[in-house]
């Protein structure tokens, strides 16, 4: 057998089964101090991350018995434990192996650009089937934000590094955006983003099982702490992706995230919440005595989104085949790596969406009139602002094939101050043609384009304006991915 403690529980590992027991503590935040209480948090527990990981939480057992004798009865007899008799109630869970959390992955170097993408459709259909909540909690955002500040003031192994001014400009940014969202948060809940979720997303509460990304050990003592924006959620794991280094994969996944979701404008609080969440890591790094680096690694990931780099619009241009959204994505990457929150907005995506489609669903001729592109590069348009606006980077994938749809966007640069450039693609019209021909016989993209809409595209594109030479960078794409790479990361070096 193994233990395994934290400041409220007690986890034993026992075959291929782990028991988990609530250790009876008060504390500010719960009060596990009776036996009637434990069972109900027991109980709690099993309801809220079945939703997520029914395959690991089993059920919850009585415990009558002295423990050893609990852990040596196979799991048959465990059951006939009478509830009248217990001292104190166990959950039992399946056990999965060693390096299994992403906390470990992470640290290991194993986690990859698709389970990025895995982890966002897993969040996005939890949330997606949650109804709202309706009533209001009783302590709301600002209250969590400011109890966290209070606790990591008033600790005393508070290190000397974080001094007054260092944790003085921190708490004066999130209670400014706190101040500044105030009335967008409200319509957030008014519309219907405020759910029962998870509560405390981060990477050691995420584990890979049966090949794919599985959340558990949700907040079951106060439902204060889960019943948030479902963004709020998400943005728990995507700090935890940046505070481990890995700005790719938290970018890769919170934009998959919020695209599944069709909320990219619910990103608008992403500084507030990635904030928040690094804080809240960091207050229980401090409680918890862990190692001095842990505090360190989460205080800074706080200070830097709290400061980002001044956002940048990235639009793509070329005919379909060219390589857009292979080019879109490494942007996506190459600024997520220069430290700027970034979000790729795809066309297809969005017009599917517009005409209330799947992205891989098969669209017909009304999709694409001169209206339906309107409308869809209208939207794009309408996205980007709303996302730079607030601090984020934008990598628009579409084809911009008229100067019109680049003159939009080119204003929409200057009216937010953010840096314009245009990553022209370009690649033999035969090998752009079979592409085509290849993306529709494996039919996973969201493209509905053929070697015919192609040959359209080439004879009727307009031409870039000459004296847009310096914002726009052609870029050859008849090579490895890895050359396409360097590239793309060439363009945008700043």
């Amino acid at each position: 057998m193994e233990r395994h403690d934290t400041h409220i529980s007690t986890v034993l590992l026992a075959g291929d089964w782990a028991y988990k027991l609530k250790k009876p503590v008060v504390l500010p935040f719960l009060d596990f101090s009776s036996v009637a209480a434990r069972r109900h948090f027991c109980e709690e527990e099993l309801r809220l991350n079945r939703r997520t990981a029914p395959d690991l939480y089993v059920d919850v057992r009585p415990l009558s018995r002295p423990l050893d004798e609990f852990l040596r009865d196979p799991p048959a007899a465990l059951a006939a434990s009478q509830a009248a008799a217990a001292t104190d109630w166990v959950l039992r869970m399946r056990r999965f192996p060693l390096g299994a959390l992403w906390a470990e992955r992470a640290q290991a170097g194993r986690l990859m650009p698709a389970d990025a993408d895995a982890l966002a459709a897993h969040l996005a259909a939890f949330h997606a089937g949650l109804p709202p909540c309706t009533t209001a909690p009783a302590h709301g955002l600002a209250h969590w934000v400011t109890a966290s500040l209070e606790a990591i003031a008033h600790h005393p192994d508070r290190p000397v590094w974080l001094d007054d001014r260092r944790f003085a400009a921190v708490a004066e940014a999130l209670h400014g955006l706190l101040q500044a969202l105030g009335p967008w948060l409200d319509a957030r809940r008014a519309d219907g983003h405020v759910r029962e979720g998870h509560g405390d997303l981060h990477l050691a509460n995420i584990v890979q099982w049966q090949g794919r990304p599985v959340a558990f050990d949700a907040i079951e003592f106060d439902a204060d702490l889960r019943c948030i924006d479902t963004m709020n959620d998400a943005a728990f794991a995507a700090m935890d992706l940046l505070a481990h280094g890995l700005p790719k994969l938290a970018w890769r996944f919170l934009g998959a995230y919020a695209e599944a979701l069709g909320d990219q404008a619910g990103l608008v609080g992403w500084r507030l919440w990635v904030a928040y969440r690094a804080l809240v890591r960091a207050q229980v790094a401090l409680l918890s005595s862990a190692a001095p680096e842990v505090l360190v690694r989460y205080w800074r990931c706080a200070e830097a989104v709290l400061a980002p780099p001044e956002p940048r619009l990235v639009l793509t241009q070329g005919p379909s085949g060219s390589g857009k959204s292979t080019v879109a994505a490494l942007a996506r990457d190459a600024l997520a790596a220069q430290g700027h929150g970034v979000v790729r907005l795809r066309s297809d995506v969005e017009r599917k969406r517009l005409h209330g489609l799947a992205p891989t669903d098969r669209g017909g001729a009304a999709l694409y009139t001169p209206e339906a592109t309107r409308r869809t590069y209208d939207h794009l348009q309408a996205l980007a602002g709303t996302l730079l606006r607030a601090g984020l980077s934008v990598v628009v994938d579409a084809a911009f094939l008229r100067q019109a749809e680049r003159d939009a966007m080119h204003r929409l640069a200057g009216e937010v101050g953010a840096r314009f450039d245009v990553l022209v693609c370009e690649a033999d019209p035969a090998r752009m043609a079979e592409r085509l021909r290849t993306r529709q016989a494996e039919g996973h993209d969201p493209s509905d384009a053929t070697p015919q809409v192609l040959a359209h595209q080439l004879d009727t594109a307009e031409p870039l304006p000459t004296d847009w030479a310096g914002c726009c960078h052609p870029l050859r794409n008849d090579g490895s991915l890895d050359a396409l790479q360097a590239q793309v990361q060439a363009q945008l070096a700043v």
